[in-house]
C-alpha cells in the first residue's frame, strides 16, 4: 500500500454534528429502530454467541489495573440489585443502541454484552459493529447510538476540540469507566529500532486516518519532538502494518489494545518480534500534556518480551447521549451492575471479567458523567470528581 502524504494527517479532521436534532427527527428515528428490534436482536444474540467462545477472538489479560487507584469507598459488594432503584422506567417501550467496534475486535463482543445485559433486563438493544472510538463518538453526537465504548484520548480530544477534531463538543457525557488500552510500539530485531526516536528514517505503521491507534501515535511523535515527516508512514490498522512487515514492507507499527493483542502475539510466534519502550523525557512530557495516558509497563512474557517493557496506556470508557433521561441512565447503571447483568458482561471477554467492576469507581474518567450517571455513582458512595 502507497503510503499516503505526511500533510494528509493534518488536513484530514473529524467533525461531528452540532446542534440537536429536531424532535421530529429523533421520535422517527426510534420508531425505525423499534420496528426492526426484534430482528436486529436476533443477529445480536447469534453474533454474541459466536464472539464469546471464538478461539479466533483476542485473547486478553488485563495487567495492573491497579495502576489506577481503586477507589477505596467501593459499594456493598460486587453488583447493585436492579430492583434496588427508585426511579420507574418503562423498559420494554426504550430502545438502546450499544456502539460498539470492529467484529474482529474486543469492543464488539464487550459491546455486546452490555446490549444482551440490558436486553435481558427488559431493553430494546443492539450491538452496532463500528469503526471504534472516532465513529463511535460520532454515533453519539449525531444522536444515532445511546451507548458507545471510546478510548478516553479521542474522547477529550472531541470534548475539548483539538487533534482530530476541529471543534469542541461539550455536549459528550459519561457512564463508567471500562478497561485500559496499552499502547505497544512492535518491531522486529532486524530493523535496529530501540527506542521511539529510531523511527526516524524508517517505515511505520501509524493506524488507520484518525483512528484511536492513529490518534495516539500523532500524540506520541509530538511528546518525542518529532513529526510524521520524520518517517515514512502508512496510515495502516495494526493489523495490515504487521502483514506489511513480516513481508518486510514495513520496519514498527502502533498497536493500541488490551493485553496480549493476538495479532501481535502471532507476530511474537514466528518472528524475533520488539517491544519498543515508551519512556523517559518523552513519556514524561505525553503524560503532562495529555493526562488521560497514564505510565505503565507491558508485563515479562506478556509476548517474548522476557522483562518488563515501559509504555503507557488509556482507559476506555462507556459514553451515553445527552438526551437519554436522568432516570433511564440511573436505570440502566441498575441492570448493568446487577448480579446477572455483570455476569453477563464479565463472561464475554477475559479483559471485561478483570477489569469491568462497580469497585473501580468513575475517578479515572475526564469528562463529565450524564447526570443520571453521577447521581447513581453518588448513591453508591462514590466521588464524581467531573461534576
Amino acid at each position: 500500500m502507497k503510503h499516503l502524504e505526511s500533510g494528509y494527517c493534518n488536513s484530514l479532521r473529524v467533525t461531528g454534528v452540532t446542534g440537536k436534532q429536531k424532535e421530529g427527527e429523533v421520535n422517527s428515528m426510534r420508531l425505525v429502530k423499534r420496528i426492526t428490534a426484534a430482528a436486529m436482536a436476533l443477529t445480536m444474540t447469534a453474533a454474541l454467541a459466536g464472539c464469546g467462545s471464538s478461539s479466533g477472538s483476542t485473547s486478553t489479560t488485563a495487567a495492573d489495573t491497579t495502576a489506577a487507584a481503586v477507589t477505596e469507598k467501593a459499594a456493598d459488594g460486587s453488583s447493585a440489585e436492579a430492583g434496588s432503584t427508585s426511579v420507574s422506567i418503562d423498559r420494554a417501550k426504550e430502545f438502546v443502541t450499544v456502539a460498539t467496534g470492529p467484529t474482529s475486535g474486543i469492543y464488539y463482543p464487550i459491546g455486546g454484552a452490555f446490549a444482551t445485559a440490558l436486553g435481558n433486563a427488559g431493553y430494546k438493544t443492539s450491538a452496532q459493529a463500528t469503526g471504534a472510538s472516532v465513529e463511535n463518538i460520532n454515533l453519539i453526537l449525531n444522536g444515532e447510538a445511546e451507548l458507545a465504548i471510546a478510548m478516553q484520548d479521542s474522547v477529550v480530544q472531541a470534548y475539548e476540540g483539538f487533534g482530530a477534531f476541529e471543534k469542541a463538543e461539550p455536549d459528550l457525557r459519561a457512564m463508567m469507566r471500562l478497561w485500559p488500552n496499552y499502547v505497544q510500539l512492535v518491531t522486529v530485531a532486524s530493523t535496529g529500532i530501540k527506542s521511539v526516536e529510531d523511527l526516524k528514517g524508517k517505515r511505520v505503521g501509524i493506524g488507520a486516518p484518525n483512528s484511536g491507534v492513529e490518534l495516539n501515535a500523532r500524540m506520541i511523535y509530538e511528546a518525542y519532538g518529532m513529526t510524521y515527516e520524520d518517517s515514512d508512514v502508512d496510515y495502516l490498522s495494526y493489523g495490515e502494518a504487521i502483514d506489511q512487515m513480516k513481508n518486510g514492507q514495513c520496519d514498527a507499527a502502533f498497536v493500541t489494545s488490551g493485553l496480549p493483542n493476538a495479532t501481535v502475539s502471532e507476530l511474537a510466534f514466528s518472528y524475533d518480534m520488539v517491544i519498543v519502550p515508551i519512556d523517559g523525557e518523552g513519556r514524561d512530557n505525553l503524560i503532562e500534556k495529555y493526562p488521560f495516558f497514564s505510565a505503565s509497563t507491558i508485563p515479562a512474557n506478556t509476548y517474548n518480551n522476557k522483562e518488563d517493557v515501559e509504555s503507557v496506556f488509556v482507559y476506555n470508557i462507556m459514553l451515553v447521549n445527552k438526551d437519554v433521561s436522568d432516570d433511564m441512565v440511573y436505570d440502566m447503571l441498575d441492570c448493568i451492575f446487577s448480579d446477572d447483568g455483570i455476569a453477563t458482561i464479565k463472561a464475554s471477554h477475559n479483559t471485561a471479567d478483570k477489569n469491568i467492576d462497580v469497585s473501580f469507581g468513575v475517578d479515572d474518567v475526564k469528562i463529565p458523567l450524564h447526570d443520571g450517571a453521577a447521581k447513581w455513582w453518588q448513591d453508591h458512595g462514590y466521588e464524581t470528581p467531573e461534576n
